[in-house]
């Protein structure tokens, strides 16, 4: 499992001309899901990213989580996380996990960030979406667990 997560001041989903989520302050998280991944890898990322201490306390100092600022998540999957474009002009995605496997594991995962007490606004698997991130920071991190 592989996200990009990103702080941000907002962002938003849209699909087809209406907006489909959107968040203020909080994280944008690309999220993608390889052929191994399991219900473990999807409790440990949701794990980490709730717990992660990204936003600045009263002295600048980057101190504080989701929860103490308020803050929500906006979840977007992202098949092209597993993209290799090592060879050639196309990038290969083989890598990434089949639909029939991605939606139960991205779902998941979506669900066990809202059972932290979190509020997550989603994309929709699959659309083809016009993702807008207004990066704080900015804050860019890769968090990546494999199977």
């Amino acid at each position: 499992m592989r996200i990009v997560l990103q702080r941000v001041s907002r962002a938003s989903v849209t699909i087809g001309g209406r907006v489909a989520g959107a968040i203020d302050r909080g994280f944008c998280l690309l999220a993608g899901f390889a052929h191994s991944d399991t219900a473990a890898e999807v409790a440990w990322m949701a794990e980490k990213v709730s717990g992660l201490r990204l936003f600045p306390d009263e002295a600048g100092k980057i101190n504080l989580g989701l929860a103490e600022v308020g803050g929500a998540l906006l979840v977007i999957s992202q098949f092209t996380l597993y993209g290799d474009a090592s060879k050639g002009r196309r990038p290969s995605f083989v890598d990434a996990a089949r639909p029939e496997t991605a939606v139960p594991l991205y779902e998941a995962f979506v669900a066990a960030l809202r059972a932290r007490g979190l509020r997550v606004e989603t994309g929709e698997f699959g659309a083809d979406m016009l993702v807008e991130i207004h990066n704080d920071g900015p804050v860019t991190l890769i968090l990546e667990r494999t199977a």
